[in-house]
């Protein structure tokens, strides 16, 4: 068989993946909706700042079962499943890296930027992509090679290469340990009189969507896991944008760092500016 053969194939394959769990995500979407936030159970995991309630653990729940029916060899990386004591492994294998809730604390308070953040990686590449926000009705999609979209428009980023000019995203996240936030309040205090604005939605999967989107320019971020940032990196390569690490090399998934620009010029320029954390590895 001929490469053009095999990517023929391979596409078709994607397809197939793309059109099945689509309809997942939606209905994983509607369970969140449905919740009743005031009856709702939260509980702690690392941290009084770092929630987990019965809905993310449903959804994630969902997804795995209802993929695995149809593909029962795929693997999983799932946010709920890890914290729960399970392994985070990318292999070459089909893996789907799951976030059922991103930004947990702003479902909790009824804030509606949240996000069901789902990836498919192939061979360690990201292959397929969902973000939907489902109270907002924004459904962010990408399949490597056919584009980015939102809600079936064709999305890019804005193509933006002068940091004074930037719309920068950023989180401080969950952890409260002492070196990450004096990182963190080093980094917004150097930055700030250079760019034109920062933003924060308090939801790292939709940060990069807003880079996606062209709405924002930049996101960077110490201390996400795979499970937040795996459908972003897609989303906002396949809008035009670039992924890397915050120092400036490449971008690892797992390595809980990311920094992506609408160029790569601009994200060399805020590497550059950013004092840097690494915390453990995925």
């Amino acid at each position: 068989m001929s490469q053009q053969d095999d990517a023929t194939k391979e596409s078709a394959i994607l397809d197939e993946y793309y059109d099945y769990v689509f309809s997942i995500v939606q209905r994983c979407g509607e369970i969140s909706k449905s919740t009743n936030l005031e009856d709702m159970d939260v509980e702690f995991k690392s941290c009084d700042v770092d929630l987990v309630t019965a809905v993310d653990q449903l959804v994630e729940k969902t997804l795995i079962t209802e993929i695995t029916k149809k593909y029962p060899e795929h693997k999983f990386i799932g946010e709920e499943t890890v914290s729960g004591g399970g392994e985070c492994v990318l292999t070459d294998e089909p893996t789907w890296i799951i976030d059922p809730i991103d930004g947990t604390m702003n479902f909790v308070h009824g804030f509606p930027h949240y996000g069901i953040s789902v990836a498919l990686f192939m061979n360690k590449e990201p292959k397929i992509a969902f973000v939907y926000n489902p109270r907002l009705g924004q459904m962010f999609t990408a399949r490597k090679g056919k584009g980015a979209f939102l809600n079936e428009q064709q999305i890019f980023v804005s193509k933006e290469t002068s940091m004074s000019k930037a719309l920068v995203m950023s989180e401080a996240g969950t952890s409260r340990d002492p070196d990450k936030l004096k990182v963190v309040f080093e980094n917004l205090i150097n930055l700030i009189p250079k760019i034109h604005g920062l933003r924060t939605l308090g939801c790292a999967a939709l940060n990069m969507c807003m880079v996606a989107l062209g709405g924002a320019d930049v996101n960077y971020e110490f201390g996400i896991h795979a499970w937040d940032i795996a459908a972003g990196q897609l989303l906002v390569q396949e809008a035009g944008g670039v992924c890397i690490d915050p120092s400036g090399g490449s971008f690892d998934v797992l390595s809980r760092r990311v920094l992506c620009a609408s160029t790569m010029t601009l994200a060399l320029e805020i590497a550059s500016n950013l004092s840097q954390y690494y915390p453990p590895r995925d």
